[in-house]
Parts: C-alpha cells; structure tokens; sequence
C-alpha cells in the first residue's frame, strides 16, 4: 500500500519502505520463475542455486516491513489517545483480514489445482499467514504494553518488549524444532508452531511462527525507534548507524557460529540457530540503509520507480504471479526449459506485474469516477462514495 497514507510524514520520506517492498517482489519473482520453469538439468547449475539463495530475502523482507508499518500506525493512533482497546482492535482486526486472505488464497489455489493438489494444501502455513499471524500478536503485544504504560516513556516500553518478543522468538525456536516439539498437537496447529505440516518433521520451506514472526517484531522496534523526535532530526545519521548496527550483527552472527560449543544440542544454523535469525536482521538493516540512501540521493527520486510501484500493490502482485508461474496458467512449461528460456520469461512476469501494480495504484479509490463513464451506473448516479477518504487506511503489510 502506498506508505503516505501511514502517517503525516511525506511520501518520499518512507520511499524507502515501498522500495524495500518492491525489492522483495522482484526477488520473489526471480526465485519461483527458475524454480518453476527450469529443468532438471539447469536445476544443477551454479546460476539455480544462488537464485534460490536470492530467495532466502523476500519473506524476511516483507515481514519486516509489516513490523516497521505497524510502528507507524499504531503510534499514529497512540498519539490521538485512543483508548488501548481501541488500538488493539483496529490493528488486531487488520492482521485477522490479512490471514483471512492467506486462508482465502490456499483455497483458491486448492480450486484452481483441483484434481492434484492434496487437500491438505488447504492448512499449509504460508508467508501470508505469519504476516496476518504477526500483526495481530503485535497488536496484542501493544495492548499490554499501552494498558499498563502510558506516557512519555511509552515509545521505550514497547520498544523492550517486542525486542525481547523478538529475542525469546528466534531462542525458543531450536528446541521447538526438535525436543520440544508439540506433536501431541494436532498436526496443523502444531505446523504453526514449526511447519511440522502433515509430514512428521518441521518443514524448512514453511513459515511458522517460530522463527519467522520474529522478524515483524524486530521491524516494530525499528519502525519504532525511526518515528521517534530525535531520529526523524537525525534521520541520514541513524540509518547510517543502522546498517552499522546491521554489519555488527552479521559479524556477530559469524563469530557465535565459530564457536566449538552450541547451546543448543541440535544447532542448524541455516533454519533454526538464533544466530541465523541474527545474520538476517543484520541484512535487513543494511539492505534498508542501502535503500534509503538510494531513495533519497540515488535514481530512487528520479522520477517513476519500479520497484516502488510494485511495492506499493504487492499483495496483488504476490496474488496473481503465482498462477502464472506455478499454476495451470503457467506461461512456460514447467521443469523443462533452459536459463534463458526462464530469464526471458521472468522479465514477462516483471514486466506483466508491473503493468498491474501501475493500474492497481492508478485505479485505486476511483471506483465511482470509473463507473460514471458508464451510462445508467451507480456512480453516474453520484451514489458510489470513495471509500476510506476520511480516515487513513489500516496497516496492510504485503506480502
């Protein structure tokens, strides 16, 4: 969603957010185009398996920035005393929409592959479901936070819970994966708590609660830490000293990896190790200090940008992509074309959904103006108002 719509701030001044966004898309479109399109053979090469590992940043992305969106939006609300309750329902219902969409979104998957997709693709826990997932337990998280504190040090205090939400997240995840496992639950509540799903294990590929939500909160204190008076007068300085901050943490990360002794008596490290989920919040400061600085001094305020077009209509274009990537609307056979073959193909999906992010924006909130060219229409007759003109839009994080 565009992000001037989430707090008095100017547009170009959270470009940045959009870009991020958009950044996220093109990732995404990158990893599910070879996934899908390349054969077996071109699945071996070098070239398949660092765009996978380009895949790896799109979901961290996107729920950081649901984080970082949520900041903006609950202090906007805190800030005209509105009633915790209050807060905690608006913010709270917007997160039960976007799961609701989630579970919308596997049904319509589970239709369209009618015949050969399992039923139990119905109850598999996607990127979309944490995001809904997180942003109402960031809701709750602000509820108790804003009922038991309120005043100048609010910002503070919810600040130190969600980075200790975050923390205790990324720890409690290990062991969740492994011994402590809740398989006495069944199996898609327990694929929630770790992606079990209805294989037995924890899946890699899935997107539970522990660890991926950690990142939303890891977004709400640094989205929060940005809205505050001395970092918006400071504001070139503190996303320098966040992607230095960022670089530490990789650095970090590295060295607690290198230690001969783990805390953990099962430690991977690429799923599960609190010292991964460190690496990873390293590289999303950096990569968003790296886009401010694009957005503000470099080709990001030139004029139209794509990434923050598609940043800005990116649940749509997270929605739509994959029919025509995965789905029987595939535009390329699947596993059976070369690298070019999928290059070109991938620069059709860009191009194609970038053609919809531009409409989707353009369009938007000009529903009535669009019906009035049509004779005899509702808002010909002047009785389709545009919704949400009043009041600022709730957080929707995209994907």
């Amino acid at each position: 969603m565009p992000t001037a719509s989430l707090t008095s701030a100017s547009p170009s001044r959270l470009a940045y957010i959009d870009w991020m966004r958009g950044l996220a898309c093109v990732l995404m479109f990158q990893t599910h185009c070879y996934d899908s399109w390349l054969s077996p053979h071109a699945r071996q090469s070098k070239f398949f398996m660092y765009s996978q590992l380009g895949g790896t940043f799109p979901a961290p992305l996107f729920l950081f920035l649901a984080g970082i969106s949520f900041a903006l939006v609950t202090e906007k609300l805190w800030k005209k005393n509105l009633p915790p309750a209050e807060i905690a329902r608006s913010t709270i219902r917007r997160g039960a929409e976007i799961f609701g969409f989630a579970l919308l979104f596997r049904l319509q998957e589970f239709v369209i592959a009618l015949g050969w997709a399992p039923l139990s693709d119905l109850l598999r826990v996607d990127v979309l479901n944490t995001i809904g997932l997180s942003m109402m337990m960031m809701g709750l998280l602000c509820w108790l936070v804003l009922t038991i504190h309120r005043g100048e040090r609010t910002r503070f205090a919810i600040i130190a819970a969600s980075t200790a939400t975050a923390s205790l997240i990324s720890l409690l995840t290990p062991p969740l994966w492994t011994n402590w496992r809740p398989d006495w639950l069944p199996w898609p509540i327990e694929s929630y708590i770790n992606g079990v799903h209805n294989l037995g294990t924890p899946q890699a590929w899935l997107f539970p609660v522990f660890p991926w939500t950690g990142f939303a909160f890891a977004g709400l204190t640094v989205g929060l830490i940005l809205q505050s008076d001395w970092a918006r007068k400071h504001e070139p300085f503190i996303f320098l000293l966040a992607g230095g901050a960022g670089l530490v943490f990789i650095a970090a990360s590295r060295a607690l990896d290198s230690l001969p002794n783990q805390l953990y008596a099962t430690y991977d490290y690429w799923h599960t190790s609190p010292d991964f989920f460190l690496i990873r919040v390293g590289m999303l400061l950096v990569i968003m200090m790296a886009s401010y600085a694009w957005c503000r001094w470099g080709a990001g305020n030139w004029g139209f940008s794509p990434f923050i077009q598609l940043g800005q209509a990116s649940l749509l274009v997270y929605w739509v992509h994959l029919e025509f990537v995965y789905g029987r609307a595939s535009i390329l056979p699947k596993h059976n074309v070369g690298i070019r073959t999928a290059s070109l193909g991938l620069l059709t999906i860009f191009l194609a959904m970038l053609m919809l992010a531009f409409l989707r924006t353009r369009w938007k909130g000009r529903g009535a103006e669009i019906l009035s060219r049509f004779p005899g229409s509702a808002g010909a007759r002047g009785s389709a108002p545009h919704l949400g003109e009043a009041q600022p839009e709730p957080p929707r994080p995209a994907p």
